[in-house]
């Protein structure tokens, strides 16, 4: 009866190590989707990246070669360019004060939505969770009107800063509910107990312990913030226009340089490419909070 059951067994023992490897991953087809999906998002960028490096007779030549030889004048026009470090300076004041409203009332506004009980806190929840269906374009008109003429802040920075935070409020408050609700209602009974009100205990305690989700849903607000287009070109002209308008303008400026068209859109992408990898991680820790929540 022992040797009846070793096939059986093995039998079980080579579902089990099947099993695991669907569960890692380990399919060769989900690699070589894997290596698709990347070789797609990648592959734009770095061939920007390097045609930076070529002259235009090189991408004349070969548009898909390699530098040969590699030139680096490309580059170095646009780092002693002005106009690009004042048009990057624009994009770090315009990303820096959106993340700062975002976080800020972020946090102010997913507070008593997870830690208060009253009425209608679900239906004001949901407000926000409708808010992610509304995206900014349905507004720009609007928007334009009550930006330029009512509040008289146009070609401004908090001009673009706070309708960008404004609709980026409700993914911000959708991450930072989960984690609020996570903390124990013991810890706050410990701090009440202490002497703290609850204004303390949303400074001294909760906002330490939600640092992932803060970070998480800052990188969200600063990389969008980074990358917008369509509100800084309706609100932002001459000086105070951002790296993805002086992208345009330079590319219809010098449109016969094309390898300097690719210096100047790879360095304006650089910030926020680098900024965006090196938080990656605090990015999916964030998010699978948000997710346990």
């Amino acid at each position: 009866m022992i040797l009846d059951t070793l096939p059986e067994e093995a039998a079980g023992a080579r579902t089990r190590r099947r099993r695991d490897r669907g569960r890692d991953g380990g399919s060769p087809l989900v690699y070589l989707i894997a290596l698709v999906v990347v070789a797609l998002t990648l592959g734009p960028v770095l061939f920007a990246i390097l045609g930076g490096f070529r002259t235009n007779a090189q991408l004349a030549e070969s548009p898909a070669g390699l530098p040969d030889p590699w030139v680096l004048r490309n580059y170095e026009g646009v780092v002693t360019n002005p106009d690009f470090w004042r048009y990057a300076l624009n994009s770090t004041v315009v990303a820096a004060v959106t993340t700062l409203l975002v976080v800020v009332l972020g946090l102010m506004a997913a507070y008593p939505l997870a830690r208060y009980r009253f009425r209608g806190r679900e239906t004001l929840y949901m407000v926000f969770v409708v808010g992610l269906l509304f995206p900014a374009t349905v507004a720009i008109i609007p928007l334009f009107i009550l930006v330029t003429r009512d509040l008289q802040m146009g070609n401004t920075w908090w001009g673009v800063a706070l309708p960008q935070a404004a609709f980026a409020l409700p993914i911000t408050v959708v991450i930072l509910r989960p984690f609020l609700m996570a903390i124990p209602d013991e810890l706050e009974e410990a701090a009440v107990m202490d002497g703290a009100s609850r204004v303390g205990f949303f400074w001294r305690v909760v906002v330490p312990l939600s640092g992932p989700a803060v970070v998480t849903v800052g990188v969200l607000a600063f990389v969008a913030s980074w990358n917008a287009y369509l509100l800084p070109l309706l609100l932002l002209q001459d000086d105070m226009k951002t790296l993805p308008l002086g992208v345009a303008d330079y590319s219809s400026r010098y449109s016969s340089d094309t390898a300097g068209v690719y210096a100047f859109t790879t360095l304006a992408m650089i910030p926020a490419l680098v900024f965006f990898l090196a938080m990656q991680r605090r990015i999916v820790g964030g998010l699978q909070g948000a997710v346990k929540g």
